[in-house]
């Protein structure tokens, strides 16, 4: 036996797919309210649950003429509800998670490179002060070597002297920067200085 509540449904929807505008008007006055009640106990954003209804009624007319409601019209939009209500949490739980990633990756990799350059910075100054304590000669072939990357054979030909004295002059350095910056250093000369 079908309730009266059931007949107006099954009636609206009828008009509904054929009519349209009067139909779905009242469709959308008479459950708008619990709707949006429904929604508000879940999300306690009075906009978003407007757009959650909106979403729910503009599908709805979109529908319309192909809709085949098994259950009721009542039981039907609730549960469009409340699938709309689970996808804007789903989205906003996804979006706290990237954004509060995002935050502290970015000041991770802000606070590291700017800590790294500085670093940088400081031992590309503790170097160069340290060949500056090379004899001139020495810090000529030293720079062209590490800082314009010439070959010992453009030195060589460069400064018109044997490519023995070039290697020796370069042992030279590396052996101060060495023993006054120590063993690690000396591996990153060669990085830094090409930097």
């Amino acid at each position: 036996m079908e309730t009266e509540s059931t007949y107006n449904e099954i009636y609206l929807l009828k008009k509904l797919k054929k009519e349209g505008k009067t139909a779905f008007e009242q469709i959308y006055k008479y459950y708008w309210f619990d709707l949006f009640n429904y929604a508000s106990k879940i999300i306690k954003n009075e906009m978003i649950c407007e757009e959650i209804i909106q979403e729910v009624f503009f599908s709805l007319w979109n529908k319309r003429k192909s809709l085949e409601i098994t259950q009721s019209l009542k039981a039907y939009l609730f549960t469009a509800v409340k699938f709309q209500v689970l996808k804007h949490i789903r989205t906003e739980k996804l979006y706290s998670q990237y954004a509060a990633n995002y935050f502290v990756f970015q000041q991770n990799w802000v606070d590291n490179s700017n800590e790294e350059s500085i670093n940088l910075n400081n031992l590309k100054n503790t170097i160069e002060t340290e060949v500056a304590k090379l004899p001139e000669k020495c810090q000529q072939i030293f720079r062209l070597s590490r800082n314009e990357h010439q070959s010992i054979k453009t030195i060589s030909d460069l400064l018109q002297i044997s490519h023995k004295t070039v290697e020796n002059q370069l042992t030279k350095a590396l052996k101060h920067l060495r023993s006054s910056l120590g063993e690690l250093l000396v591996l990153s000369v060669t990085v830094l200085l090409n930097f």
